[in-house]
């Protein structure tokens, strides 16, 4: 690889971190008023409370490559299992112990064996799996959605995207995302972000003939 290369690689890492910490910061901003009671609001993760998934957030932002893996070998190649030993590592004792936990991760570019735009998906998806059960909303800026967007239409590493929408064209309302062939699915970006990934509370602010194919889909694996 050539140097100019190398640069610009790290360039367009450096400016998906921005996008990540932008994101966590207005996440934390959001809950820092939250009462002790809504902490424990069921998320649309299945099974996790929104305290649990900005946990899960933080041990995202807090876990490298080598961490990771032996983390994976402890737990016998169970990946659900390792996601739930580095989930209750950044729990805390209180609420108020996991956000400012969370608060403490904000820059950190420390990050599994993923690329960046992964991270970036992570805290869109995980920030509306945490506010739409709590009735907060934020105006995300088009870009950065847009980059998300990209990204999971292009991949099934970490969630099952690409395969969930094979066959349909995701059409963007608000914004440039275009892609695929076939019955179309059109919105917000946002709730075609989250309905890719298997959220199918947005498939009722989608329209067109492939809505019906993505809300089925959206039983497959998360």
């Amino acid at each position: 690889m050539h140097l100019r290369e190398l640069r610009g690689g790290r360039r367009r890492a450096a400016d998906v971190w921005a996008l990540v910490h932008a994101e966590r910061a207005a996440l934390a901003a959001d809950l820092a008023d939250l009462s002790t009671e809504r902490w424990s609001t069921p998320s649309l993760c299945t099974g996790l409370s929104v305290r649990e998934v900005l946990a899960h957030l933080t041990a995202a932002a807090r876990l490298n490559s080598l961490r990771w893996m032996a983390g994976v070998i402890r737990c016998r190649f169970d990946f659900d299992r390792n996601v739930a030993m580095r989930l209750a590592e950044q729990m805390g004792a209180t609420s108020t112990e996991t956000l400012d936990r969370f608060r403490r991760a904000i820059a950190s570019t420390t990050k599994p064996p993923l690329p960046v735009v992964a991270m970036l998906g992570e805290v869109i998806v995980h920030g509306e799996d945490i506010r739409r059960p709590l009735g907060i909303g934020r105006h995300y800026p088009i870009e950065t959605l847009t980059r998300v967007a990209e990204y999971y239409h292009g991949t099934d590493l970490v969630v099952l995207a690409k395969g969930r929408v094979k066959g349909l064209r995701m059409a963007a309302t608000d914004g440039p995302f275009d892609a695929g062939l076939g019955p179309v699915v059109s919105g917000a970006t946002v709730a075609l972000i989250m309905a890719m990934t298997g959220r199918t509370e947005y498939c009722d602010e989608l329209d067109g003939d492939g809505v019906a194919t993505l809300r089925e889909r959206g039983s497959w694996p998360k």
